[in-house]
């Protein structure tokens, strides 16, 4: 028996040569190749290795496929029909890879065994390491000594033995299955949690894995006993079967379990059911149906009980028996522009979606919506519907603040004065050519609403009725277009000249007669056209390490009066905000049943400064001055929006702002808005964000000044922060508060530690809130989550710990 150095040879189950060829030298010189060379590659493999082959390895060989063979040494043994190849063995086979010490096959007995490191890569990129694997003569059959098998999914399985048979069932004995990190992670790192089993049984037919005999293990240390339970294997995405069970805890609920059970019925539709039985109220049904076609999706969620102790919930709407909520959400294709979609949600009563907070859905901020909408690079037109389903509960005031009494008071028949909003249409043009040099657009708005009971409220230190809504059926149309054009002059100012006009026709078809500041009218027009010219001239300035640029700013609006003042619906101009983000608009009103007339000068100066290494700060300070007409901010309307907006005098308040961005990770940003005679502060926003070696932190401040004709009597001054410290490589801890300074009062708190790795997550929180405004309990929150990569996530939380 005589050695080649190194060759490559293609393996022939049907290969045969004559005793007197004694060595794999003297086969390459018989079949006329080169001895320097040191290479044999048979020119067609016989089928019957690669069926085999391809039996063992779980995938489909092409037909054309060779197999190859490297090694340092390849030896045959006449007397035992043995093909030995050792040192750095290496077969190759359409796509994966077996590497070895030594690889020896029984001719005689139809075996082949590899010895010694063995590292079989998979097309797929499963990794199988062995001290030893043994096939049969087929390769149908596979026993393996200390095998570990690693998955692209980053998955792990170790056993002491294994044993594949019939080309399908893997079977680990006392096995390991856990997950494992990137290399970037430190390689030695021992997995957090690992199931540790007596046998593990993977099928790859049925694509699943079950476990006997098993145990899960988290930091070393055995927390639960498994005698049985199975999973999906890691390449499947969808399979129908129990999803990990979370738990509940409430004085109201008592404690309970939510099971979930996952259906996948089709590769485009799934359901997931969910049980959860509780100690006080019984048991709970969930349902999710998720259901994808070729142009979109829709789902449809469903959640009820009969409560057995439905007197927990007594002073509230959920003093009931039957409780429960539906949803049903879609979003479709019609052309390539055009779609349409809805999300809607029914609730039995306002508070089901926070006594039940762990249900499958939500109400989306108790807004539903229905929709059609098209959209090309310039136009958009868009149809839409909404209704609004509160959470909170009716409650009862001391009296301030409320209505006369023809209208209910502040706190009551809250759902009532909720309005149906349908339709509302928009539709947004934008000329492709230019008009006169300059651009040309046009925007236009249909608005319905029906609402069921006024809600009113009085100014403080008043008797003047104020509405935010008024019973009946109100619809407007608005048609607005405008045209702009800049210029650049030669040393580099910049005018744009611009002009718009809109007109406005509301249609009153009924309303509350108690109203009486409403016109009785059905149909009122109203117009509004407009001209202006808007200047800057912005000096740039460079320095070793940067740039910096100041900019005066100054715009003019003539107009006319704002016709109608307070004797109009405002339903969608009530939040109206003065700051430096709104200076330069030429309608600071924020929707389109206001229209600001009068002729106004806004005036502003910029500044702006870039250094090379990074920082970044801007800044803009100015005014408004009403200086022809009629201000429009200072006629109250129906709600009385505009009378402490600080642009109900001639001379506006001063507005600012500023924005830093540090080389360092912090940002800083502030809103202002300061008093037209004493600088005093009407309104204050700050933010500042930051990350510093282990912290990442947010600390926002805001100041509202009291709003006596909005029935804000007092200022409104909070703080909230929150930050999270990373202690080591993974853990971290955190928190958050919410802290009242005018009352000097906590609204909301929370702690809590977590741990997050690539195949762990945990996290243990505790937090407590106290903004309800209507007398409730204050609200505490245990919460803990657990996640297991490949395996699931679970949580349990509880609520009303009082």
């Amino acid at each position: 028996m005589t050695s080649a150095s190194s060759m490559v040879l293609a393996l022939d189950k049907g290969f045969t040569t004559r005793r007197s060829v004694a060595t794999a030298r003297t086969l390459l010189f018989c079949l006329g190749l080169s001895v320097s060379t040191l290479t044999l590659i048979a020119a067609a493999p016989v089928a019957q290795a690669q069926d085999v082959l391809a039996q063992q390895l779980g995938g489909k060989v092409r037909d054309d496929a060779q197999m190859l063979l490297e090694s340092s040494q390849i030896t045959y043994d006449f007397d035992r029909d043995l093909i030995i190849a050792s040192g750095k063995v290496q077969i190759f086979y359409d796509g994966y890879t077996v590497e070895a010490d030594r690889i020896v096959y029984d001719r005689k007995n139809g075996k082949m065994s590899a010895r010694g490191n063995v590292i079989m890569t998979e097309p797929d990129g499963n990794v199988v390491q062995s001290h030893e694997l043994a096939l049969s003569e087929d390769f149908a059959n596979v026993f393996a000594e200390t095998l570990q098998i690693d998955t692209p999914q980053r998955t792990r399985f170790l056993a002491e033995r294994a044993n594949r048979t019939d080309n399908n069932v893997t079977t680990f004995e006392n096995g390991i299955y856990t997950v494992y990190t990137r290399p970037t992670n430190p390689p030695d790192k021992p997995p957090l949690w690992r199931i540790r089993a007596a046998k593990i049984i993977h099928n790859q037919q049925e694509k699943t894995i079950e476990y006997e005999d098993a145990s899960f293990e988290l930091f070393g240390a055995s927390v639960a006993y498994l005698p049985y339970f199975s999973m999906p294997d890691p390449t499947v995405k969808r399979k129908s079967g129990f999803l990990i069970p979370g738990g509940v805890t409430s004085n109201k609920l008592g404690v309970g379990a939510v099971v979930p059970y996952y259906w996948a019925l089709s590769p485009n539709y799934d359901l997931t059911t969910t049980v959860a039985p509780m100690s006080k109220q019984g048991v709970l049904g969930d349902a999710a149906f998720r259901h994808r076609l070729s142009n979109g999706m829709y789902t449809v969620s469903v959640a009820g009980l009969v409560q057995s102790s439905p007197g927990e919930f007594d002073g509230t709407s959920g003093d009931r028996r039957f409780r429960g909520a539906i949803n049903t959400t879609g979003s479709f294709q019609l052309t390539e522009n055009w779609k349409y979609g809805w999300d809607i949600t029914y609730k039995s009563d306002r508070s089901f979606f926070d006594d039940y907070s762990f249900v499958s859905f939500d109400d989306n901020g108790e807004t539903s919506e229905v929709y059609l909408s098209g959209n090309t690079l310039r136009n958009g037109l868009s149809f839409r519907g909404y209704a609004f389903s509160l959470s909170q509960e009716d409650y009862t005031t001391t009296g301030v603040n409320d209505p006369s009494s023809a209208f209910s008071p502040i706190g009551q028949s809250l759902q009532e004065k909720q309005p149906i909003v349908a339709p509302v249409i928009d539709y947004n043009f934008v000329f492709d050519d230019p008009v006169a040099g300059g651009e040309l657009s046009l925007t236009s708005n249909f608005t319905s609403l029906t609402r069921s009971e006024t809600d009113a409220f009085q100014s403080t230190g008043s008797n003047v009725d104020r509405f935010r809504g008024v019973d009946g059926t109100f619809s407007r149309l608005s048609v607005r277009s405008d045209w702009r054009r800049t210029f650049i002059d030669p040393i580099g100012q910049v005018f744009t000249p611009f002009a718009y006009v809109r007109g406005d026709l509301f249609f009153l078809a009924s309303a509350d007669k108690n109203v009486a500041a409403l016109t009785d009218e059905a149909f009122v027009g109203r117009a509004m056209p407009a001209a202006g010219l808007e200047y800057r001239y912005p000096f740039l300035a460079t320095f070793d390490g940067g740039n910096q640029v100041l900019e005066p700013i100054a715009q003019v609006v003539v107009r006319p009066n704002e016709q109608r003042i307070g004797e109009l619906p405002n339903e969608d101009a009530q939040s109206l905000v003065f700051d430096a983000t709104t200076l330069f608009d030429t309608d600071k009103f924020s929707g389109f049943d206001r229209a600001e007339g009068g002729s106004r000068l806004n005036v502003g100066l910029s500044y702006k400064l870039q250094l090379d290494e990074g920082y970044y700060l801007s800044t803009l300070f100015g005014r408004s001055y009403q200086i022809a007409g009629e201000n429009s901010y200072a006629t109250a309307d129906l709600v009385g929006t505009s009378i402490n907006s600080g642009l109900a005098t001639g001379k506006s308040d001063y507005v600012g702002s500023m924005y830093l961005d540090t080389y360092y990770g912090v940002k800083l940003g502030a809103q202002a808005r300061l008093d037209d005679k004493d600088f005093s502060v009407r309104r204050f926003q700050a933010q500042a964000t930051g990350t510093y070696g282990p912290v990442v932190s947010s600390l926002a401040y805001a100041f509202l000044g009291k709003q006596p004709d909005l029935g804000i009597n007092d200022p409104r001054e909070e703080i909230v922060g929150s930050a999270s410290l990373r202690l080591e490589e993974n853990w971290r801890v955190f928190g958050s508060m919410r802290y009242d300074l005018e009352n000097k009062d906590i609204v909301q708190n929370g702690l809590g530690v977590g741990y997050d790795d690539e195949g762990f997550s945990m996290s243990v929180s505790y937090a407590e809130d106290r903004s309800r405004n209507n007398g409730g309990d204050v609200d505490r929150m245990f919460y803990l989550r657990l996640g297991l990569r490949t395996i699931g996530s679970t949580q349990v939380s509880s609520g009303s710990l009082d």
